[in-house]
């Protein structure tokens, strides 16, 4: 297959509340990696700063990860996709690493494995997540060790996927769908540091439990 690495990677960011942490994230962009912020109903001004960082802007009132996702995706234009958090726990400047893999055509679907800064990781998601890696791995065959929020894949094959949740589950229903359609799907270590603010997920244990059983209702 030829390469594309000439091409503009589009860069899916939702944010909730992430004005503290957007400028370091959107001035950090790599080269061809156009970021697209999706807001998912912030009130910190969110959307202001990712503007004045010269981000791509869409409204998505829904709440829901996956809808701010799908959102994002929808408005996408470039040929290669990729998904990261906006709270500074991950450098964009790996995503060329993450993202490179599916412009040569090595793999369909590839995600970012975290290598946790001390601090990075509370102890409650970090157990979580290595459950759901095994039984990933269990499911799909594909050799993951993580859920890992940095990832990259071609955007129309994406959409072609049909993912359906619109909640915490649509990462582990993407690499489910994926692994279903017959993807080469592979990992890369990407670092991993502590987020700016309060997660909304793995911040606090209530958080986490929550993201659990919209991922349980996944592979249920």
């Amino acid at each position: 297959m030829p390469s594309l690495r000439r091409a503009v990677t589009d860069v899916i960011l939702p944010v909730l509340d992430e004005a503290r942490a957007l400028p370091w994230v959107l001035t950090r962009m790599p080269p061809a990696h156009r970021p697209i912020v999706v807001d998912n109903g912030s009130r910190d001004g969110s959307a202001e700063v990712a503007r004045a960082h010269g981000a791509l802007v869409i409204d998505e009132p829904t709440r829901g990860f996956g809808a701010a996702c799908w959102t994002g995706l929808r408005a996408a234009t470039a040929e290669v996709v990729c998904f990261m958090d906006a709270d500074a726990s991950l450098d964009p400047l790996e995503l060329p690493r993450v993202s490179s893999r599916v412009l040569d055509g090595d793999a369909e679907l590839v995600l970012g494995a975290r290598v946790a800064d001390r601090g990075a990781w509370p102890a409650h998601a970090r157990a979580a997540n290595r459950l759901l890696a095994r039984e990933l791995r269990r499911r799909s065959g594909a050799p993951l060790t993580d859920l890992g929020p940095m990832r990259a894949a071609r955007r129309t094959a994406l959409l072609d996927l049909g993912i359906a949740d619109r909640r915490f589950g649509w990462p582990l229903e993407m690499v489910l769908r994926a692994a279903a359609a017959g993807w080469r799907i592979d990992e890369v270590a990407v670092s991993y540091r502590p987020r700016v603010g309060r997660s909304k997920v793995t911040g606090t244990v209530r958080g986490t439990a929550r993201a659990v059983s919209d991922m349980a209702r996944v592979l249920a």
